[in-house]
């Protein structure tokens, strides 16, 4: 019976770590996050799955780099910018992950109002009513809280994949695809792929990962735990994705219909992959964006603030971190209402901020692994070699692809 409690009590010492891994990964499968996916399905079919494939274990290897640093120096990325590069490279990094944000947040917004009116909501009452209640859980809640609302949301994900199954692809072409890379230097493909990097591993999941394992306070004792965590919270936010795809390329790819949008692509699934699909398309549409809709601005409060030492945290009050809450209502605030402007078109915003993410991100990651390596501030916590070996392979390819991207429409004229 000891043993039992004790097994009992282990198994519930380790639910209270799990979180910020999984948290952060179901984020970035945001409205952005959806429609880049459904695009790519869509467009290429199977095509880029290869890419997905390699692209999980660059995500788990940088998740971890960037837990690790958290346990060990007990700071946020954006203190340690500071510390180690100064307050101008900081203040670089800060703004590009403002614009990469922002942009990212007005796309969720905008998939809160078109998942909404897929069922006959107007945005008009979605909108404001989720800024209301993601502001409220942030600004009036502690960690605890938020991290279990957070949690929850993680559920509408299954979504994608029985609309998959329910889409009945070629399972053998599927798997023949992910082993088998498909490269085209046509640029519409080079941009398709590079939104799909910057919406898998983004610049605001770095900032956001470390800041809340501060904010929950995980000891490097207790490290295991959150490594298991970084590492199921990778392989399971890009499942979805990989779902995501298979369900649009089985359906969308094969009928020859293209979208711009993941509402155009939950519209195009009901002739094609029935009813329900198109309840789960959309349901997990909404979910996801109201999830990245509360997490993205507050990645970006936690930042900020912790580049210029100002107090932060969701466990404080409005009064004892306002700068904190500040930057957070305010970026509630303009992107829902920018929404709510008629007639304005943010589908170009939502696909042009993923491109940005996935061009900017070597920038952050390069930060990232010099400070990784840095023995006075990790200690003997720095990088193995095959850590190095596939974080600087990562940031290389990304760097790598922008620059083809650039350079191809010059060559073909």
């Amino acid at each position: 019976m000891k043993n039992f409690k004790k097994r009992l009590q282990h198994i519930f010492f380790i639910m209270t770590i799990i979180g910020p891994g999984l948290i952060t990964v179901n984020a970035g499968n945001d409205a952005g996050g959806i429609t880049t996916y459904a695009s790519v399905g869509a467009s290429y079919g199977y095509k880029m799955l290869w890419g997905l494939f390699i692209i999980t274990f660059s995500l788990a290897v940088v998740q971890e780099m960037n837990a690790r640093m958290a346990v060990v120096t007990g700071k946020g990325l954006s203190d340690l910018i500071r510390e180690k590069f100064g307050v101008k490279w900081t203040f670089f990094a800060m703004l590009i992950l403002f614009i990469a944000n922002f942009g990212v947040v007005l796309g969720d917004f905008a998939g809160v109002a078109a998942s909404m009116e897929l069922f006959g909501i107007s945005k008009y009452i979605s909108v404001p009513l989720v800024a209301i209640v993601v502001w409220f859980l942030v600004t009036k809640g502690s960690y605890n809280r938020v991290e279990k609302v957070f949690m929850l949301f993680t559920f509408v994900f299954f979504g994608y994949i029985i609309s998959a199954f329910m889409a009945k692809p070629d399972w053998g072409h599927v798997f023949k695809s992910m082993t088998t890379p498909t490269i085209s230097l046509e640029t519409g493909y080079l941009l398709t792929f590079i939104g799909m990097i910057g919406t898998t591993i983004t610049p605001y999941m770095q900032f956001y990962l470390q800041s809340s394992i501060v904010d929950k306070k995980i000891s490097i004792k207790d490290y295991k735990y959150e490594k298991a965590d970084v590492y199921l919270g990778a392989f399971w936010g890009d499942a979805v994705s990989f779902f995501i795809i298979v369900c649009t390329a089985a359906t969308l790819y094969k009928a020859g219909i293209t979208i711009e949008t993941a509402q155009q692509a939950a519209t195009a699934l009901k002739p094609l992959a029935g009813q329900y699909a198109f309840i789960l398309f959309g349901a997990g549409l909404f979910g996801a964006s109201v999830l990245a809709a509360a997490v993205i601005p507050l990645s970006t409060s936690y930042a900020i603030c912790e580049a210029f030492g100002w107090e932060s945290g969701v466990n404080n009050k409005y009064k004892e971190a306002p700068a904190f809450f500040g930057i957070y209502t305010a970026i509630i605030a303009v992107s829902s209402l920018l929404i709510l402007i008629p007639g304005l078109s943010l589908i170009k915003i939502i696909i042009v901020t993923q491109q940005i993410a996935g061009i900017l991100s070597p920038i952050i990651l390069t930060f990232m692994t010099i400070l990784v390596n840095d023995k006075k501030i990790m200690g003997k916590y720095i990088n193995s070699k095959l850590q190095n070996i596939i974080s600087v392979t990562t940031v290389v390819f990304i760097i790598t692809l922008s620059i083809i991207l650039f350079v191809s429409p010059l060559l073909t004229k």
